[in-house]
């Protein structure tokens, strides 16, 4: 008896043991800290890992989950600086940095930043007009992480970063902007339309500019082409009347034929030229006329230098042009 009460002993002293060392040792999985309370208040904090703690003293107070965390902020109802009542939604980042202050600080951690985060945006979001809440959805972001942050802080949490999600105002006040942005879009466009009108008038009033100039630098040109051919033609006719001159002042009595030739010949051709004249009918001297050429052609042969192969009489006398008189 006294060897199987032995075996007894020793049986439950092992067993015994093993409780012991049950109790004592803890695992701590990665990403979470455990708190250690001894008789309901807190000593320590047990990091991932293999732990001992004091069997039947110790026990574990918060498991804490030290990963960053997601914070669903749910939609309400905001009004804003110019009166605006809009509904907003979000979400919130956090982080437990210190186990024990996040455990014993504050209870029900998660409510306490749900409320903490809704009434900071009411409060941001409340300070701004619509255009606002509607254009600067970054800074009220930053704004709504630096002010929930500074009050997280004293829990042990970091607050990581806060999201608006949705900012979604009234459907009249959506209509509202809807024209708005119609009428701004329709403005746009007209100013566009009228500079490029005006644009266009530019171009155009440069182009009847440079082709004026154009004209009139062609006219100047032409005016100063005819100038100087009316010089020359001047110069010319004061010439042949020089000689001319000189003719008459030697006693050539043809130099006088020569202008009268010139003059008829010319009344001639105006009146056979005039475009109201089909027929000309007119008595003309054709031996006088001839007499005149006669006359130019003898004027020629004196300025040139060149003698006369036969005598004037004769010259003057064609017999291969018939007389005026003459039937035939």
């Amino acid at each position: 008896m006294d060897f199987f009460g032995f075996n007894a002993t020793i049986l439950v002293l092992v067993v015994l043991v093993v409780l012991v060392l049950a109790a004592g040792i803890k695992t701590v999985p990665q990403g979470f800290n455990y708190t250690i309370e001894r008789f309901g208040r807190y000593t320590r904090t047990l990091k991932p890992g293999l732990n001992l703690i004091v069997p039947f003293v110790d026990r574990i107070g918060a498991k804490m989950n030290m990963m960053e965390q997601v914070l669903d902020v749910p939609t309400q109802e905001i009004i804003t600086k110019d009166n605006a009542t809009v509904s907003v939604d979000g979400v919130t980042f956090y982080q437990v940095l210190d186990a024990a202050r996040a455990a014993y600080e504050v209870q029900g951690l998660q409510n306490a930043l749900l409320n903490l985060t809704m009434t900071n945006v009411r409060t941001v979001m409340g300070s701004m007009d619509l255009d606002q809440l509607l254009s600067h959805r970054d800074e009220i972001n930053d704004r709504l992480l630096r002010v929930v942050d500074s009050a997280a802080s004293s829990w042990g949490i970091k607050i990581t970063r806060i999201e608006i999600k949705d900012i979604v105002p009234p459907a009249d006040l959506i209509a509202s902007m809807g024209r708005q942005m119609k009428a701004e879009r329709e403005k746009r466009a007209q100013i566009l339309e009228a500079e490029g009108l005006r644009q266009s008038a530019i171009l155009r009033a440069e182009g009847e500019k440079q082709a004026q100039i154009l004209q009139a630098e062609g006219r100047r040109e032409a005016a100063f082409r005819d100038a100087e051919a009316r010089e020359r033609a001047a110069e010319a006719e004061a010439k042949a009347t020089e000689l001319v001159s000189r003719a008459i002042a030697a006693g050539d009595v043809q130099a006088i034929n020569y202008f009268v030739a010139q003059g008829y010949t010319k009344a001639i051709e105006a009146l056979a030229s005039a475009p109201n004249q089909k027929v000309l009918m007119m008595p003309i001297e054709a031996g006088a006329l001839l007499g005149s050429i006669g006359g130019i052609a003898e004027i020629a042969r004196e300025a040139f230098g060149t003698e006369p192969s036969s005598p004037r009489g004769p010259t003057r006398r064609n017999p291969s042009v018939p007389r005026t008189g003459d039937g035939s």
